[in-house]
């Protein structure tokens, strides 16, 4: 069962065996949805895995296993780490084996070599009987699945392609048969055309599943980044003296609060908090950011990132399944396994296919019999329709294209959890940002210090007598003057008598430095209304406030018994915008996207925020429950047509807006609220990924375009020329595996694909 559950539903994802075509999604689904309490099942072809909704206690995963066995198909729970990597270990002659293929082919050979060799005038062919010995075993030994196959599905009252197959062959095989039997000329049986259409189909089966496997890359590269064991400590020790004694653990058994040891060049086995050493650590693989990260005490780091030359110590926080790398490799697995909403129409289309084809292939044996009146054309055109209209690459079509794009766009740092985005992506005209968070820091920084008497004290001074004022704070603009005093290397002088003053400040005496003995007091200037100062403080906060900065003032009140309080700084705050802010708007305007900005702050604030980086237009002091209402005015801002928004935020109450936008789209390092609700999630606090997103969205939505675009194409083209018999029944399986390989190594292509901003 997955992570995921509710307390009314349970999820299960099953790795279902034995599908080859559309009509076998369809067939499973169906079977799926007759269940007592399910709620909803989905179905992938490519992914070979159907993810089951069903209400808690009403059927449990036996059961809903053993009628889908007895639908004609094998499955099993999927394991936690998926089951990709058990599917690359398939046996050589495994049923889509390159074994079979290969002795398929050397079976073959002496059956479709005369034909090759008749231009150059040399006229040899075997006898019927050794026509018949070579051909018999590709026929019934290694054709065996499609009659298996097909049977099964002829029990559960619906055709597939293993159907066709069968039947096609079969056909051509009891005719060649027939003719052996009955006459003496060898070089009118059609031995060849069975065992090469079984020779290609097996071809095709074999190049699809490694082009499924190449497709699922990004996840086996994600699941390779699981160490198999983990050096945990003694935890009773003194932490210095253990780290030479540890146990080698199996991952499996490393619990939360376990202390780990990593040395340089391994990879981090679990998600935890750095509490010894330092180093930069390689998180490529997890965020897409190309750049190792410094990390030092406290620092959070991902289980599956690689060390660099430092040793570290860190305290587990979460392991296995709740670990930050089972979840991004979850989320992939989930956008793989669900449908894109143009699937449907495709899965409508698959459910009739089947029948329609057997019954084309009736009309077209019956009608070439009567005309030609011979019933060796009737079956033989009959063969082709049956073989080339085998529907594979209409079933591949949109999964193929969506595990690729999505597969990509991990290994970049973006999750596409939703595929309903990848055919709204390409509509996208607004994008809106929320603004802290997502295009500022996120958090106070002090932007400037400004001296009333630039020559009576070092501004540094000033910085680290504030910063020790604010010693023990929590108040986040307390932490952004002791950060500042740490960035320029100051130790912060230490106050005695310190204390809060509610609605004020904090005041406290400077045990050093310059200002040593005396009373000074960090306060907002309006806590100063009125006084004969508050003037004077304004005209040097007048630039700050322009800006849209929050101002404090550092005021000096003297010594002791003294009562005139004089200014000796301005000390301006602000959420500093993000380096790239500018260029991610600028990536969205050269799509032709309008950007819009959602702000709590005041209009003056939002207005240089915007001005600054182009957005084209602000809203301020918005009440975060006002965010949903505004994108959905965004959304109906044009009577001509529909405005298609995205959001993109990192907050709880960014949560309404992000789910009601066509697009969401969330920060990672915001809040697991935002990220439920995005259907994509960016894996970096990085602008800039948007127009990445959007752009491998597009990409991904033309491939699926084209891919059924020539899947239908092949099927309309092909099965008229297959009843006119241009197609002869080893040319139609040859049309038939080639055009599955197209589809997917249409798909493939998106692999090439790379961020414009990385």
């Amino acid at each position: 069962m997955t992570p995921t559950e509710s307390s009314n539903s349970e999820f299960f994802t099953l790795d279902i065996g034995g599908m080859t075509c559309a009509s076998c999604v369809s067939r499973v689904e169906k079977a799926l949805d007759k269940i007592p309490g399910v709620e909803a099942a989905t179905v992938n072809l490519a992914t070979e895995q159907a993810r089951v909704r069903i209400q808690r206690g009403s059927s449990s995963l036996a059961e809903i296993i053993a009628l889908i066995q007895k639908t004609g198909y094998e499955a099993k729970e999927s394991s936690t780490r998926g089951n990709l990597n058990q599917k690359m270990t398939k046996s050589f002659w495994a049923a889509d084996g390159l074994g079979r293929v290969i002795l398929s082919f050397l079976l073959s050979a002496p059956l479709f070599l005369p034909m090759f060799i008749m231009p150059f005038g040399v006229h040899w062919s075997l006898s019927g009987w050794w026509q018949l010995a070579l051909a018999t075993p590709v026929q019934f030994i290694l054709g065996w699945r499609f009659y298996k196959a097909g049977y099964k599905s002829l029990l559960a009252g619906a055709g597939n392609m293993d159907l066709l197959v069968a039947l096609g062959t079969s056909a051509a095989y009891g005719l060649s048969l027939y003719i052996l039997l009955t006459s003496s000329h060898a070089h009118e049986l059609y031995f060849e055309g069975s065992a090469v259409i079984i020779c290609m189909v097996l071809l095709g089966k074999w190049l699809e599943a490694r082009a499924k496997q190449q497709t699922s890359e990004a996840i086996r590269a994600l699941q390779k980044l699981w160490p198999e064991h983990a050096k945990v400590l003694n935890t009773d020790a003194a932490l210095q003296a253990s780290v030479d004694h540890y146990r080698d653990l199996p991952l499996d058994q490393v619990l939360p609060g376990d202390r780990v040891l990593i040395l340089p060049g391994e990879r981090i086995p679990v998600d935890g908090v750095i509490i010894l050493g330092a180093s930069h650590v390689d998180e490529s693989l997890l965020t897409g950011e190309s750049e190792p990260v410094k990390k030092g005490l406290d620092s959070k780091v991902i289980g599956g990132a690689l060390n660099g030359e430092g040793m570290l110590v860190v305290t587990a926080e979460a392991v296995g399944v709740e670990s930050v790398l089972s979840q991004i490799i979850h989320l992939v697995e989930e956008a793989q396994t669900q449908k894109a909403p143009i699937q449907k129409l495709v899965d409508q289309v698959s459910a009739v296919f089947v029948p329609t084809v057997i019954v084309l292939a009736l009309i077209t044996g019956l009608g070439n019999w009567l005309y030609f009146d011979s019933i060796s054309i009737g079956i033989l055109r009959a063969v082709s329709v049956l073989v080339i209209a085998c529907p594979c690459a209409l079933g591949l079509a949109t999964p193929a294209a969506i595990m690729a794009g999505t597969g990509i766009a991990a290994r970049f740092g973006i999750l596409i959890k939703d595929p309903q985005v990848l055919e709204l992506a390409h509509r996208l005209n607004i994008v809106a940002f929320d603004k802290t968070g997502t295009l500022t820091i996120g958090k106070p920084r002090m932007l400037a210090l400004l001296p009333f008497h630039e020559s009576s004290a070092d501004i540094d001074q000033i910085l680290a007598t504030a910063a020790g004022l604010q010693l023990g704070s929590e108040h986040p603009l307390a932490k952004a003057l002791l950060d500042a005093a740490k960035a320029k290397e100051l130790n912060p002088i230490a106050a005695s008598s310190s204390k809060g003053l509610p609605g004020v400040g904090i005041e406290g005496i400077p045990s050093a430095g310059l200002f040593a003995g005396q009373t000074l007091r960090l306060q907002s200037v309006a806590s100063l209304d009125g006084s004969p100062q508050y003037e004077i403080i304004l005209q040097k906060a007048q630039v700050c406030y322009e800006q849209g900065q929050t101002v404090s003032v550092l005021m000096g009140l003297g010594s002791e018994g003294s009562t005139i309080p004089t200014p000796i700084a301005v000390i301006a705050f602000g959420d500093e915008l993000k380096p790239n802010a500018q260029s991610a708007v600028n990536a969205l305007h050269a799509l032709h996207i309008r950007t819009v900005m959602l702000s709590g702050d005041n209009l003056a604030a939002a207005t240089r925020v915007g001005k600054t980086i182009g957005i084209d237009e602000v809203f301020a002091q918005i009440m975060p429950s006002n965010k949903a209402e505004i994108i959905q005015q965004l959304q109906s801002s044009s009577e001509s047509k529909k405005h298609y928004v995205a959001m993109v935020g990192d907050g709880v109450n960014d949560a309404p807006a992000l789910a009601v936008a066509d697009v969401g789209m969330a920060m990672s390092t915001g809040t697991d609220v935002a990220m439920q609700a995005a259907g994509i999630t960016l894996m970096r606090g990085d602008p800039t990924l948007v127009a990445d997103a959007i752009d491998i969205s597009k990409k991904t939505w033309n491939k699926i375009r084209q891919n059924l675009f020539w899947a239908f194409a092949f099927n309309t083209i092909g099965i008229p020329m297959a009843a006119l018999g241009f197609l002869s029944p080893m040319l139609a399986g040859s049309a038939m595996a080639l055009s599955s390989f197209c589809v997917l190594s249409n798909a493939l292509l998106l692999k090439r694909w790379r961020p414009s901003h990385t």
